[in-house]
Parts: C-alpha cells; structure tokens; sequence
C-alpha cells in the first residue's frame, strides 16, 4: 500500500451507502489509525532513552543530584514504564494522523461549512492541549516537585521515589493541564450551537469561576493550593478570552446574517 493510498481521502459526495460498507469504512479507519500509532510508538521506543531522560528533566532542573532519588523497585520497570512512555510519545506525535483519519471518516457525512468548522476546532483544540502541557511541564512541575521535596524534608523524610510513581505523576499532570487547556474549544462550540453566549457568560462568570477551580481540584494528581491556582488561574483567563471571543463572534454573525436575509427576499415583479 503506497503512502497516497494510505492517505487517501473517501470521496465526500452525499451519495446513499449501505450499512456493511459504513462498517467496512470504520473499519479501515481503526486499522489505519491503528497502523500509525503503532509505528509512531515504534519510534518512540526506540529513542526511550531520550524520552526517559527528557521526563526526567523537571526533577533535574531542581537540582541535578536528585537522579539517585529515583530508584526501580521492580524487575520489570524498565520495559514496563518504557512502553507507557511510548505510548504516551506515540499518542502525542501521531496525533494529527489520527486526526486525520478520523475527519476522513466523519467530514463525508457533514457539509462544506461544518467541514471547515470542525477541523478549525480540531487544529486550535490540538494546539490548546500543546500549549496547556508545555506550560505545565516547563513552568508548573518544575515548582510543583519543588515544593514536595522540601515539604517531606521538613517532615524530617528523606525524599526517595520510585521510578514508576514519577512517570506515572508527571504524564498524569502534564495529560491533566493540556485537557484543561481545552475549555475555550468546548465554551465556543456551544457558543456556536447557540446554547451559550457572552451575556450569559459575563453574568455567570462567578459560578463559572468556581466550577473552574472545582474542575481543576478534581484532574490536578495533587492536593496542594499552589498547584490548583496554576491551573485554575490560566482557565479563568481562557474563559475571560472565550468572552471577547464569542462577542466578536456574535457581531460577526450579526453582520452577515441581515445581508443573507436580504439577498434572500427578491421582489416579486408580476
């Protein structure tokens, strides 16, 4: 199968199909995107060595000595935690290929119109998730490892962690930032829809605030007030730019909408 064909893109004509060939349509999708992750994961397994010392980065940049905290307390850590790692990899970069392959699944079924908004909310939504986990991989675990370590020295505690229990934490908060990352994606989508908009939002904003930092207690891995106000704080701005956003949106459609509306009502000549 040559990278074209592989890449093809269904025809999106709205023609009636019958129900065995949408079955064999999801199924070419699953094994494609089954075929893409798994190669991306190949990759990324073969540079573990990388990513392993790139995770480890955060705790590094504290203070260097820390290495010898990490201990592996099981046999089989190392090939374990090396294909979580992979997978985690595999995910992030095969990302917009499993993207694609979904919308070459879907998109037939939509018009022009949807079409370009739901990749638009893909492409931003993906990007969104990038800048949520950079942020908290390169501004907010750093002080977050930081504050635990000095805190379970204060304790008297000497600040040893295994292997897995730091893999598994740092995925688990950089996954949990990127996901809140996401919230101007949902709020405009509904704003789109026509179940949201800016009054509404200006006028809920303190709920909405407090269901912000609700959400951001329950997805943090941590139960410190530090790490909870870096997290709820850029949501609380994101939702103050969905504001702007679906202001500029409304006045948009607001503009566009009387010009259809007019061109729409030709005059009846007898």
């Amino acid at each position: 199968m040559s990278l074209r064909k592989f890449l093809e893109f269904r025809d999106g004509r709205d023609t009636p199909k019958p129900f065995l060939d949408h079955i064999e349509d999801l199924r070419r999708m699953i094994v494609r995107m089954a075929l893409a992750l798994g190669i991306c994961m190949g990759a990324a397994f073969l540079f573990r060595g990388e990513l392993a010392a790139f995770i480890q980065a955060p705790l590094l940049a504290v203070d260097p000595a820390r290495a010898d905290n990490l201990q592996s307390l099981g046999v089989a850590d190392s090939m374990t935690i090396s294909l979580r790692l992979a997978f985690y990899g595999g995910l992030i970069v095969s990302f917009p290929v499993l993207l694609y392959f979904l919308a070459e699944f879907v998109l037939p079924a939509l018009t022009a119109r949807e079409r370009r908004v739901v990749m638009a909310a893909s492409i931003i939504g993906f990007g969104l998730f990038l800048a949520g986990a950079a942020f908290a991989f390169y501004a907010v675990l750093p002080a977050t490892l930081e504050f635990f370590f000095r805190d379970a020295q204060m304790m008297q505690w000497r600040p040893t962690w295994t292997v897995g229990e730091y893999y598994a934490f740092t995925t688990q908060f950089v996954l949990a930032f990127g996901l809140a990352f996401e919230l101007p994606v949902v709020v405009l989508a509904l704003v789109k829809v026509g179940l949201l908009d800016h009054a509404q939002m200006k006028s809920t904003r303190p709920y909405a605030i407090v269901v912000i930092f609700l959400l951001a207690a329950v997805i943090t891995p941590t139960p410190d007030v530090f790490t909870l106000v870096l997290m709820g704080g850029p949501m609380v701005l994101l939702y103050e730019a969905c504001i702007w956003i679906a202001r500029w949106m409304e006045k948009r459609d607001a503009l566009t909408t009387p010009a259809a509306d007019h061109s729409d009502r030709t005059p009846d000549r007898d």
